[in-house]
C-alpha cells in the first residue's frame, strides 16, 4: 500500500498537515452576546486538526487565518456518534457518499481499516496562522498527506462545499 502520509517538520504549513493538540475556545451552545451579555469564562480543549487551506495561499502568505478541520479515530468518533458503529457505515463514508466525512489511513498501520482516521469536514476552525505555525513546531516532527492522497483529500473538501440542493428535479426514468 503507497503511504498516505509522509513527515515532516518546522513551521511551515501546507494543506493536509496534522497538527495534533490545538488548544480550542469552547463556546456554550446558549452564549449570549450583545452589549449587556455577562463576562464569561471560556473553557479549553485540546484538539486535533488537518489543514484545509489551499498549499498556496499558506506558502505566498495570502492568509492570515488557516482553516482546519477535526481529525478522529474512528474510535473517538464513534464514542461521541454511537450511530457510526456499524461496518456499513464506515464503508459508505470510505466510498464517499457521506459528504461531511472523509476516511485517511493510518500513518503507522495502513491496512488496518480499522485504525483510519476520520475528518469532519462539517465543524471548519479558523486560527491564526501565526499560532498554528508555531503550534506546528511543538511535536517537533507532524504528518503531512501526500499525493495523490492530498488531492483526494482536497476534492472531497471542495466537493462537500460545491454541493447545490435543487427545489426540484428531472423525474425518474421508469
Amino acid at each position: 500500500m503507497t503511504p498516505f502520509w509522509t513527515t515532516t517538520a518546522g513551521p511551515k504549513l501546507a494543506q493536509g498537515d496534522w497538527l495534533p493538540n490545538c488548544l480550542l475556545p469552547v463556546f456554550p451552545a446558549d452564549l449570549e452576546y450583545g452589549e449587556n451579555a455577562p463576562a464569561i469564562s471560556t473553557p479549553i480543549d485540546r484538539t486535533d486538526l488537518i489543514v484545509v487551506t489551499q498549499s498556496c495561499d499558506l506558502e505566498n502568505e495570502k492568509v492570515s487565518f488557516v482553516a482546519l478541520c477535526p481529525i478522529h479515530s474512528l474510535d473517538a468518533f464513534e464514542a461521541v456518534n454511537p450511530e457510526c458503529k456499524k461496518k456499513s457505515f464506515w464503508e459508505t463514508v470510505r466510498k464517499g457518499r457521506v459528504e461531511a466525512l472523509h476516511l485517511l489511513a493510518s500513518p503507522t498501520t495502513p491496512v488496518n481499516n480499522r485504525a483510519a482516521l476520520v475528518v469532519d469536514f462539517g465543524h471548519i476552525i479558523s486560527l491564526p496562522l501565526a499560532y498554528a505555525a508555531q503550534h506546528a513546531m511543538e511535536p517537533g516532527e507532524r504528518w503531512r498527506l501526500q499525493s495523490p492522497y492530498l488531492e483526494h483529500f482536497s476534492q472531497a473538501f471542495a466537493r462537500f462545499f460545491m454541493r447545490v440542493g435543487l427545489p426540484s428535479a428531472i423525474p425518474p426514468y421508469k
